[in-house]
């Protein structure tokens, strides 16, 4: 890639994988570094001195909060079918069992770069051969019928598991009830949701300021509305799902002994939710709102 000024949205991808690579012990994630390439090793010197040098760990540890997940409900065989909406450069299907089917799900970029690089590396042996899909999609113009009709082929009424992680905060409320609508209808009861979203409360913190100034740098000119935060009521008000667990950048910290080495104001702070599909009849005897964090 060319050293231009700005990069495209899509190309944020590469900068998500290059900090998984620079804390794999937390991590977990001993792929990632083979996306790293010069142009992002430049950004992601700037993203960490402009943003938060925070930013490694609170990446390595979304990874691992979510590598754990998958991987504790795939031996308790509650899951056979990962889904990744906006998948980007994660190396997942590498990490978890290889009996797991992955379908991948992004942007044309994204996915024909990533199935043709994977392709290379699994001819030369530097990754394993996975049951491994990739549809790239458009969501704004694509036919969200013929993708149902497409994941639905794949998935075969197996149980799943569905991701969507760094994806919400370039959507607005209503892209993101359109696509929550889409889950429903390709999920069955016992199955799950991954979500990752920012709190509104951030967007008073210094360190997301940071974010929208270094964003303005990167890709183009933006403003704090254009980014989408998301409060808790959000996934405890989704009709047909109940918010199983709910972790923070500062909880997962205690969980795995991370230590933390800048104040809250400087952490772009993420939260991880974990839902699970039941009926109605389920929620309603079952629903209790899990609480934040506490810290």
């Amino acid at each position: 890639m060319d050293q231009q000024k700005n990069i495209e949205i899509h190309e944020t991808a590469f900068l998500t994988s290059t900090l998984r690579s620079l804390n794999e012990d937390l991590s977990q994630d001993y792929y990632a570094k083979l996306w790293r390439h010069p142009k992002s090793d430049i950004w992601i010197k700037k993203y960490l001195e402009q943003v938060s040098s925070e930013e490694i760990n609170t990446h390595c540890l979304r990874n691992r909060y979510f590598l754990d997940t998958i991987n504790k409900l795939v031996e308790d065989n509650e899951i056979e079918v990962l889904i990744n909406f906006g998948c980007g450069f994660s190396m997942y299907p590498f990490l978890l069992d290889e009996g797991l089917i992955h379908i991948e799900i992004d942007k044309p970029e994204i996915i024909d770069y990533k199935k043709s690089t994977i392709e290379n590396w699994q001819k030369t042996k530097t990754l394993p051969k996975r049951n491994l899909h990739f549809i790239a999609v458009d969501f704004s113009e694509d036919d969200k019928q013929a993708l149902l009709s497409q994941i639905s082929s794949i998935k075969n009424n197996k149980p799943c598991f569905i991701l969507i992680e760094g994806v919400l905060f370039f959507l607005d409320r209503e892209e993101t009830d359109h696509l929550f609508d889409f889950f429903n209808a390709i999920q069955q009861p016992g199955d799950f949701i991954g979500s990752v979203s920012f709190q509104d409360t951030l967007k008073d913190t210094v360190a997301y300021k940071k974010l929208l100034n270094f964003l303005n740098q990167i890709v183009s000119k933006t403003k704090a509305s254009d980014y989408q935060t998301i409060a808790d009521g959000f996934y405890q008000s989704r009709p047909a799902y109940q918010l199983l667990d709910h972790q923070d950048y500062f909880s997962l910290s205690k969980t795995y002994g991370n230590t933390i080495r800048q104040n809250k104001e400087e952490i772009l702070n993420e939260n991880f939710y974990l839902l699970k599909k039941c009926n109605l009849v389920e929620k309603e005897q079952t629903f209790h709102p899990i609480a934040a964090p506490k810290y």
